[in-house]
């Protein structure tokens, strides 16, 4: 069993509202389904992907760059409010990582709710890139899957804009 880092101060730019993202969010390219974003404001990339019942999926740095973040926000009804944590369980292939989920809702997109992970575990990171589906267990609701097919291509794409970003 992993444990990856939960940290529920951190402010991320999730689903900014459609000015806001326009204003902030500058498209860097597409790979295997995956968008890569230019955070203008945090000067760093993230990655997010569309299924076909609008869930969005979002991963990407917090603005030191020491943290990974993992976002799932969907439309369906949701008793999720902002900033509650709640443990959560992930499994990614036969890794099986533990932590704590914060809560979004009101200062995302319109209709969507959801919550992130943070981690600074590069064996969670990898195992994103490299495995098809995520599993995700909540500590309070039903648990669901997440479609990975293309992170790995994404999340190369996503380090090298960060390294652009750099420069």
């Amino acid at each position: 069993m992993k444990r990856f880092l939960a940290i529920g101060t951190t402010t991320l730019g999730l689903l900014a509202s459609t000015s806001a993202w326009a204003d902030n969010f500058l498209r860097y390219g597409e790979v295997d389904g995956w968008k890569v974003y230019v955070d203008q404001d945090k000067k760093s990339c993230l990655i997010e992907a569309v299924d076909g019942a609008e869930n969005v999926v979002q991963m990407g740095l917090t603005k030191d760059r020491g943290v990974a973040y993992v976002g799932v926000f969907t439309k369906a009804e949701t008793d999720i409010k902002k900033g509650d944590t709640e443990g959560v369980g992930i499994m990614l292939g036969d890794k099986l990582f533990v932590g704590e989920a914060t809560g979004m809702r009101g200062n995302i997109t319109k209709g969507y709710s959801g919550g992130y992970v943070l981690t600074d575990d590069p064996d969670f990171v990898d195992a994103i890139a490299n495995e098809k589906v995520m599993a995700v267990f909540p500590e309070k609701s039903f648990g669901f899957t997440v479609d990975l097919t293309g992170t790995k291509k994404a999340i190369e794409m996503a380090r090298e804009c960060n390294a652009k970003q750099t420069q």
